[in-house]
């Protein structure tokens, strides 16, 4: 294929090929027509040794930033140790000469029961793909548990925010065969839960567990399955148990499913743990390396939220309106069926808290047919956020569905059938991800499957009800377009809010909001779920957390607030609020009722901190607009303070506070 697409008459030496090309040129010494031969060849996903020769090229000429960006499309790539390896050296060097921006910057301790050198490389680069900086500290080789149980030690003097346990089966404290397997697989989680209880207790790290791979080679052979007490059995039994014991504060990577994914021989090779205790296979180090990362990234509120679905080809085959109902592929025959299982997989990305939304260039009667008569249609109407079909083009119609649900495009996946839409949506919203759809729909599940930023930290009963949130939201969009004025508009929203301390049942979605909030957060403080619980247990600590509802809807819980009494200043160490309810007036309703707790705990002020972040500039305005006065801006952090005893306590009269409402379905 020629850069245009057209496929050239005669026959073609290599040479011709751009990438040989670029081969020949870079040989000549001349890079920079170098690196035009080389995108001349790029495909979309761009092969690895593109990625790494475009990379190299870019290194030479000094240009930084492009080397960075195409040392991280590797890990798009290719699975391959050794361009990982590459690139992560030439990424390494080309950031730290160009300021390579972070979205978060997180340390993480990796306590490991084997080699864990080369899986903290590609996991550097892995997160630094999603836009994590990690600062890495790794424990001594097999060590793992001494440095999690002297609280001196270098592990704590680090400040880790995540403590990777990276452990293997060989490290389980299990029999080959036990007469009484329920005892010794409960002391074996009990063993690991316990190191749980001291990070938590001695830090406030967040922890990422490895499960256990299962190894092949199995003495029992197949029988091994009929006995519990067996060590492959108890594994299983271990590995279940620790999901269960993880809840809100642990997070899991699945490492006997990645294993089986990738083949349990090529998971393990034998070679690389009798030369250098390497319990992981190199060739297996990039997979286990993305979705550990794709976990981080989950933990700190990097995850993405929200599909936005092409229609024609890609929800069902054919053209609704030229095939009509009747003639589209949906339900029936190999291709039908493939679509119909893409949506039953929506449909469970939906269930647990995933927005989906439909962008399609068509009529808007023809669009909705399917939804509402197709008797092989999963997707219903409902089940769609917001429904855009016109012939306004996809970056422009992606705008607005952003701006309509108030989320940013760095949440969105476009989901099209169509290189060309695709390959437009790259150009003009480079913060939107684009999933690279296979021509077969056989694949789609698979496709949408592999894509890891939709990882999930928890599942909270607010998840389950997102979808009729964010139609709420549209509907508040389009009334306060028709308002007369902005006071009209909050009144005619009907809002009440239900503000209490933190409660047990609360912690989850509390620790949720606090891992993944960034645009209205003062502090961007990551509070996990050993902090929350000791909040709640500190009587120097205010608590509040926000409920709110309104004629359209209940939007669950949307807002939280933490603050320590210094003397007779209440200071707020952390303050955010949910996308979803930003320009509502809720942060005043927040801060009504943290000055009614004040003023009962004798404080006559309130202090404020606010610490700009790349995200987080909408907040920059919220204590001024309150009456808070600022005291002090140092290194750019913001010191504010309200005076209770000269303005009286902040009132809202727009949002009525209740004692209480009955719980939305999910919470009974």
């Amino acid at each position: 294929m020629t850069p245009n697409g057209l496929t050239p008459v005669g026959r073609a030496t290599s040479a011709d090929m751009p990438e040989a090309r670029g081969d020949v040129l870079l040989r000549q010494g001349l890079t920079q027509q170098a690196i035009q031969s080389y995108l001349d060849a790029v495909t979309i996903p761009a092969t690895a040794s593109l990625c790494l020769k475009l990379a190299r090229c870019y290194d030479r000429i000094g240009n930084h930033s492009e080397a960075c960006r195409w040392a991280l499309s590797i890990v798009d790539a290719s699975d391959d140790y050794t361009t990982w390896q590459a690139g992560w050296t030439l990424f390494q060097r080309n950031a730290q000469r160009t300021a390579w921006p972070a979205a978060r910057r997180v340390n993480v301790a990796i306590a490991g029961s084997y080699t864990t050198t080369q899986l903290g490389t590609l996991l550097r680069l892995a997160a630094a793909r999603i836009g994590i900086q990690i600062d890495l500290y790794e424990s001594p080789y097999g060590q793992y548990q001494q440095d999690i149980i002297d609280s001196g030690s270098r592990l704590y003097r680090f400040s880790p925010d995540i403590v990777l346990l990276a452990v293997h089966e060989g490290d389980l404290h299990l029999s080959e065969f036990s007469s009484n397997p329920a005892e010794e697989v409960q002391t074996e989680i009990t063993r690991w839960t316990s190191l749980w209880n001291v990070v938590t207790n001695e830090s406030r790290a967040r922890i990422v567990q490895h499960n256990f791979a299962l190894p092949c080679d199995i003495p029992a052979g197949h029988l091994a399955t009929r006995l519990p007490g067996s060590r492959y059995m108890m594994t299983q039994a271990v590995n279940t148990g620790l999901g269960q014991a993880a809840g809100s504060a642990v997070s899991i990577v699945d490492c006997e499913r990645l294993s089986a994914f990738i083949g349990k021989q090529r998971w393990c090779d034998p070679r690389y743990w009798n030369m250098s205790k390497q319990a992981v296979a190199l060739d297996a180090l990039p997979l286990l390396a993305r979705h550990t990362a794709a976990v981080i990234a989950a933990d700190v509120g990097l995850s993405r939220k929200c599909l936005v679905l092409d229609l024609d080809n890609t929800l069902w085959g054919g053209v609704i309106a030229e095939d009509g109902l009747a003639g589209i592929q949906l339900g029936h025959g190999a291709e039908g069926e493939a679509f119909v299982a893409f949506q039953e997989y929506l449909l469970k990305l939906k269930r647990k808290g995933v927005i989906l939304t439909v962008c399609s260039k068509n009529n808007h009667t023809d669009a909705i047919q399917p939804f509402q008569q197709h008797p092989e249609m999963r997707l219903k109407l409902q089940d769609i956020a917001l429904f855009v079909a016109n012939w306004t083009s996809k970056p422009e119609n992606i705008r607005a569905i952003a701006d309509t649900l108030q989320i940013g495009l760095d949440s969105l996946v476009f989901v099209d059938d169509n290189p060309v839409e695709r390959d437009i949506v790259r150009k003009f919203l480079p913060q939107v991800d684009v999933l690279p759809m296979p021509e077969d729909p056989a694949y789609y599940v698979r496709t949408l499957s592999q894509y890891l930023l939709l990882e999930t930290a928890s599942l909270t009963a607010e998840d389950s009800e997102r979808t009729a949130q964010y139609q709420a939201r549209a509907q508040i969009k389009a009334l306060e377009a028709s308002a007369t004025s902005i006071e009209d508009f909050y009144r005619s929203l009907q809002m009440q809010a239900l503000v209490t301390p933190f409660d047990e049942t609360q912690l989850p979605r509390i620790a949720q909001l606090i891992g993944k909030t960034n645009q209205f957060n003062l502090t961007t403080r990551r509070h996990g779920m050993p902090q929350l619980e000791a909040f709640v247990g500190d009587t120097n600590y205010v608590h509040l957390a926000l409920r709110l509802r309104d004629r359209y809807a209940d939007h669950g819980l949307v807002s939280v607030m933490i603050a320590r009494q210094d003397g007779n200043t209440l200071d707020i160490d952390t303050w955010l609020m949910s996308c979803r309810v930003i320009g509502r007036t809720v942060e005043a309703t927040m801060l009504e009722h943290l000055c009614r707790r004040a003023l009962q705990l004798g404080c006559t002020s309130i202090r404020g901190t606010y610490i700009p972040t790349p995200k987080n500039a909408m907040a920059a305005e919220a204590y001024p607009k309150q009456g808070f006065s600022r005291l002090d801006t140092t290194d750019g952090t913001e010191t504010w303070m309200y005076d209770l005893q000269m303005n009286g306590p902040v009132t809202n009269p727009f949002v009525q506070s209740v004692d209480s409402w009955d719980p939305p379905h999910g919470e009974r």
